[in-house]
């Protein structure tokens, strides 16, 4: 487990949670009646069973229940939110000898609901009102939902109106995230000094996740750990026990959790090679001009088309283009080594829901022609938290494509090769939008650890 030394104080979580809450329940409350429904019924999730097996899944709380609670292991429970009245938490705890049962929860989110426990469904069921016919319903399409009398399951609708609100984040998912951030951070700086030790993929995991205090399955997602060309996989799903002949370099993207709100956190580290570590030096440059440019009232797809002028100046300045930066722009050839999208929204999802919305009522605002795997395009307001993230790959598909294409007479290809080995460069820091410009959620944790 994390070192309680280095979390928040829950004299103050309690505070904050208390106004979080507040908002969560004003804001549900107007969704509800812009949708026409009374109450709103959450489900945390189930345990999903592998095929012809008699066990689970690794389980996965949904996000619209941890927006009112944190509570990461309790499958089976509910929140019963009603315009008006305090919430009800039916608590899933099961009567089970097989599996640990879950402990009634406790802490500073607590004094906030009523908590009900309940052996099981048919018990939570008892909890809630007997008419449920107003009430819409959030979660697994539970067989049993066809007696309970629920008005609606999963209402596009109404879910539309919930995730716009969620870009953005209250005070308490602010101090949520800052702790995400310190923890991963930490784990981080053990992973780099496992790289430099020598160490294979999977030693340079276990040192990230001893230095977090969490398991892979309390992460937000699967750590990306990828030595030498591992680095041009964009989502490297590998992890080598063997240590490799020779280290060149390491790209690690792997975050912490911290009361369900997720870090996301990149960085890429060359062994001894000066040449590749320059490189990582002006792409590090680059992404904090980025960085710069992130306030209240900015289009993201304008800092998206921004990372491809700077990237081409970058590619020009390396050698690794030979046609001017302008020239890589307009012909894409600096979609060759940045295929991705420079960064998406963050909170109780890695990449958090609500990046095109153009409003609550409907309505999506475009990617930028060109750009398809972008996975932001709203203007930014106060409270949204993003993550940066450029790249430059040597993806050999893509070079494959470029070697065919118009792009061929416009790379330096003795140079790519040189640099292959080294499979590509990402940096990632986690950015909370503030009126006047941003706070570095990522660099200030890194500073702080």
């Amino acid at each position: 487990m994390a070192d309680v030394r280095a979390l928040p104080q829950q004299s103050s979580l309690d505070a904050l949670f208390a106004s979080h809450l507040e908002a969560v329940c004003a804001r549900s409350a107007r969704a509800l009646e812009a949708c026409g429904y009374s109450a709103l019924l959450v489900h945390s999730g189930s345990l999903l069973p592998v095929f012809q097996d008699d066990r689970t899944y690794p389980f996965q709380v949904h996000a619209p229940f941890k927006v009112w609670a944190p509570l990461l292991d309790a499958p089976g429970s509910f929140v019963y939110f009603e315009p008006g009245r305090r919430p009800l938490l039916a608590f899933h705890q099961p009567d089970d000898y097989w599996y640990q049962p879950p402990a009634l929860p406790q802490g500073y989110w607590t004094g906030h609901f009523e908590i009900r426990p309940c052996r099981d469904l048919n018990a939570a069921r008892r909890l809630l009102p007997p008419n449920l016919r107003t009430t819409a319903f959030l979660g697994d399409s539970l067989p049993e939902l066809a007696s309970w009398g629920v008005s609606d399951v999963n209402p596009p609708r109404l879910i539309r109106h919930l995730d716009f609100a969620r870009a953005a984040k209250s005070p308490y998912e602010l101090a949520c995230l800052r702790q995400a951030s310190r923890l991963g951070a930490r784990g981080h700086l053990a992973a780099t000094r496992a790289f430099e030790a020598g160490a294979s993929e999977f030693e340079i995991e276990l040192a990230f996740l001893a230095a977090c205090g969490q398991r892979e399955q309390d992460l937000p997602y699967n750590p990306i750990i990828a030595l030498n060309e591992g680095g041009a996989v964009l989502h490297y799903q590998v992890l080598e026990t063997s240590r490799p002949a020779e280290h060149h370099s390491l790209l690690i993207d792997a975050a912490a959790e911290f009361a369900g709100y997720a870090s996301d956190i990149t960085r890429t580290h060359s062994r001894r090679d000066p040449d590749f570590a320059a490189l990582i030096g002006r792409m590090d440059r680059m992404q904090q001009t980025l960085c710069s440019e992130v306030r209240s009232g900015v289009d993201w797809r304008e800092i998206h088309l921004q990372a491809h002028r700077l990237l081409a100046e970058v590619l020009r300045e390396a050698e690794i283009v030979t046609c001017a930066a302008e020239e890589a722009v307009a012909t894409a050839t600096t979609s060759v080594f940045l295929p991705h999208g420079i960064g998406h929204l963050l909170g109780l999802e890695v990449h958090d829901v609500g990046g095109f919305m153009r409003s609550p009522d409907g309505g999506d605002i475009p990617r930028p022609e060109g750009h398809p795997f972008l996975r932001l395009t709203r203007t930014l307001e106060e409270g949204f938290v993003v993550t940066m993230e450029p790249g430059l790959y040597f993806i050999p598909q893509l070079l494959d494509a470029a070697r065919a294409d118009h792009r061929s007479g416009r790379i330096n290809w003795s140079r790519v090769e040189s640099l292959r080995k080294f499979g590509g460069i990402r940096i990632e820091d986690d950015l909370a939008v503030t009126a006047a410009g941003h706070e570095n959620l990522t660099r200030d944790a890194f500073r702080s650890s």
